[in-house]
């Protein structure tokens, strides 16, 4: 074993796709791209509600929209979007309007404001359910109230950050259900 700086830890722990997230405040929306988030409980538990841990900071043009309205919507793009999700990453929303340099969609929300993005796999509609944590480490608590899938969409495979500039994209799906013994509700 090699040591490993421990600024580059994280990259063997990236959690999931990564996700573009929309806010709208004062009649702008915005779009930023995240890969920094957690899923604390997946609501399929005892009527748990899904909650996500997400971390955006006041460097981020989003971060003000999501502290006064306590909205936004986590939207999954797939793997034909990636150079897009890159760019909004590299872009600031106080110099552009990210759906339109970018030909993306927003589609009206149903329990929140911010929209949705309809060239995403899926979109998950949430509200701060904790703020606790945010001033300490930029850590905001989502709950999911809505969330919405395409069922038409062609292409389904997620990117995913190794957090040095490089993407996984997802690939064969190993079926390991009937070992599932344990957790049936995830089956």
């Amino acid at each position: 074993m090699n040591e490993l700086s421990l600024s580059k830890a994280y990259r063997f722990l990236e959690p999931g796709p990564v996700v573009l997230v929309t806010t709208a405040y004062k009649g702008n929306t915005n779009i930023m791209t995240m890969s920094y988030y957690m899923i604390i409980q997946d609501g399929s538990e005892d009527g748990s509600v899904p909650l996500i841990g997400c971390s955006i900071g006041p460097w981020d043009h989003s971060f003000t929209a999501l502290c006064t309205t306590g909205e936004c919507v986590i939207a999954v793009p797939t793997v034909d979007l990636a150079s897009k999700v890159v760019e909004i990453g590299n872009c600031s929303g106080d110099d552009v309007d990210k759906f339109d340099a970018f030909g993306l969609t927003p589609v009206s929300a149903q329990k929140v404001k911010s929209p949705l993005v309809a060239e995403c796999l899926a979109n998950l509609e949430c509200r701060v359910s904790d703020n606790s944590l945010v001033d300490k480490y930029n850590l905001f608590i989502l709950e999911v109230v809505k969330a919405w899938t395409d069922p038409e969409r062609k292409e389904r495979r997620t990117i995913h950050h190794n957090g040095d500039g490089t993407f996984v994209v997802d690939g064969r799906t190993i079926n390991l259900k009937r070992k599932m013994v344990k957790w049936p509700t995830y089956v």
